[in-house]
């Protein structure tokens, strides 16, 4: 029998420049899985959005932070803490440039590899042992800064590069849930 998860964050930045940018993969991943889920209604609890869908008779939130990236850690805490969530019942995910674009990896605890997002959450749950999956994006090539790479949106191959990882993210997200962390790891990564 897989663990259960009882919140699923996808970690972004909240507002209209930041839409579709590599930095919100974790925004665009849950709304895939939002929409698979027939979440259509969305309320702001903790500084953040949240969904309540209901999946295998058990009720699932949906939350994306409406605080900055660096401090998105606040309003999940606040939520884990409001819903009785433990941190490894906490399913994650997030950009990350490690990765080639069009990869995902599912990981389960382990350290934030400087992602401002996973330092703030490790620091507000006081725990790095909940379940990621990692959305790749690539490193930004010649002399483009990380910044202006992360908060750029993709184009052409990579923009289809993108998309395809954010789908098979959403997909891996149903992987975790039904199969768990290990099953979703060997298919997946």
């Amino acid at each position: 029998m897989p663990k259960t998860f009882k919140m699923i964050v996808g970690l972004g930045n909240p507002g209209a420049e930041y839409e579709g940018t590599r930095h919100n993969a974790g925004f665009i991943a849950l709304d895939k899985v939002a929409h698979e889920f027939g979440a259509n209604y969305w309320k702001t609890e903790c500084g953040a959005l949240v969904a309540h869908v209901k999946r295998g008779g058990e009720e699932l939130l949906l939350v994306k932070p409406q605080s900055y990236m660096n401090t998105s850690g606040g309003p999940v805490s606040k939520l884990a803490s409001q819903y009785g969530i433990k941190p490894e019942e906490i399913l994650v995910l997030h950009d990350d440039m490690d990765l080639e674009p069009g990869t995902i990896r599912v990981k389960v605890g382990g350290g934030h590899g400087g992602h401002n997002g996973l330092k703030s959450l490790n620091a507000k749950l006081g725990s790095n042992t909940y379940a990621r999956i990692r959305v790749g994006t690539g490193h930004p090539q010649g002399r483009k800064s990380v910044v202006d790479f992360v908060l750029q949106v993709p184009k052409g191959e990579d923009a289809e590069n993108f998309e395809y990882a954010c789908d098979r993210a959403a997909l891996a997200v149903v992987s975790v849930l039904d199969d768990g962390p290990t099953k979703a790891m060997n298919k997946f990564n």
